[in-house]
């Protein structure tokens, strides 16, 4: 029997459980929560769609790890967002607590799982959750680069007012500041972006792809995104279960792609059975390749804060 396990039933977790049960990808998706009667409820509530949406695939509300048990591919979405008055660190402290107890059950249920990590601060919490587990690099990654390529193509398809499904948009880097969307490799349709706009505009549509996140919470006033998210880690792991060999951007362990070792950050890898089967070196220009060395070493200054903290 196939099964994924979605750790941490809040609203980014739980679409993640509906996006990926609706997929019919694996027999069984595991919702995990230390709130008693949260995942079983959202679990009985998907699994009542299943005529509707005519999915078979039976999602397992749970406070146990037990449940976890044999799963192919693990999302860790556990973790508490930052609160006012809440410093980086204080948030850094607080979820690497939560993520390393949730690898350390995983990893006792489910030694061949591939992770999916999606708690922030991203970067540090993907190396934390490779560390803790002992897993092969290859199978331990982040998810950011798939969620804003797509916020990327979002805003090129609306200022070029064409077809969202005709843009091809990549961004690389680390997941906040150091983003590092690459408008040479963009296209929309067989047009290269940067032949298609002028500098300036390209600049303001990176500006706002990195701004993406905060602008939703802005207006949410509470909260912050989750339909968009969930689409991007249900497609990383049905990449995985499904061994589709798709070329997607994700936080990967680099060895010397593009100069940069020992750090994970964002690249264009191909994701198969096993999680991370290739790191693909595209051709960037060195503008985009000086930020991509320069998001690697600031990923690396934010991991070196891990050892500063008692978790």
């Amino acid at each position: 029997m196939s099964k994924i396990t979605v750790v941490g039933a809040g609203n980014y977790g739980s679409a993640t459980a509906r996006r990926i049960s609706e997929m019919g990808s694996v027999d069984e998706v595991v919702l995990i929560d230390i709130v008693e009667g949260r995942p079983q409820g959202l679990a009985l509530d998907l699994n009542q769609s299943r005529p509707m949406v005519r999915f078979r695939t039976r999602v397992i509300g749970s406070n146990d790890y037990d449940d976890t048990a044999d799963s192919e591919v693990v999302v860790i979405t556990a973790g508490l967002p930052r609160k006012p008055g809440m410093s980086r660190m204080d948030l850094l402290e607080v979820n690497a607590k939560i993520v390393k107890g949730v690898t350390k059950e995983i990893v006792e249920r489910s030694p061949d799982a591939v992770l999916i990590v999606v708690t922030n601060p991203l970067d540090q919490m993907t190396t934390l959750a490779a560390e803790v587990s002992g897993f092969p690099r290859t199978r331990v990654m982040g998810q950011a680069g798939v969620l804003d390529s797509a916020r990327f193509a979002h805003f090129i398809a609306e200022h070029t007012d064409t077809d969202v499904l005709d843009v091809h948009a990549v961004t690389l880097g680390s997941h906040g500041d150091t983003m590092v969307p690459a408008p040479s490799l963009c296209r929309v349709g067989s047009i290269p972006l940067v032949e298609l706009v002028d500098a300036a505009t390209v600049d303001e549509l990176v500006a706002h792809t990195r701004n993406a996140g905060a602008e939703i919470v802005g207006l949410l006033k509470t909260g912050s995104a989750y339909f968009a998210p969930s689409a991007a880690a249900a497609a990383m792991a049905e990449a995985v279960v499904e061994d589709t060999r798709t070329e997607m951007p994700v936080c990967a362990w680099l060895t010397g792609e593009y100069g940069i070792n020992d750090v994970y950050v964002g690249v264009i890898a191909r994701l198969g059975a096993g999680g991370v089967q290739e790191v693909l070196e595209l051709g960037l220009t060195i503008e985009e390749l000086h930020a991509l060395r320069t998001a690697a070493e600031a990923v690396r200054a934010k991991v070196a804060d891990l050892e500063l903290i008692e978790y």
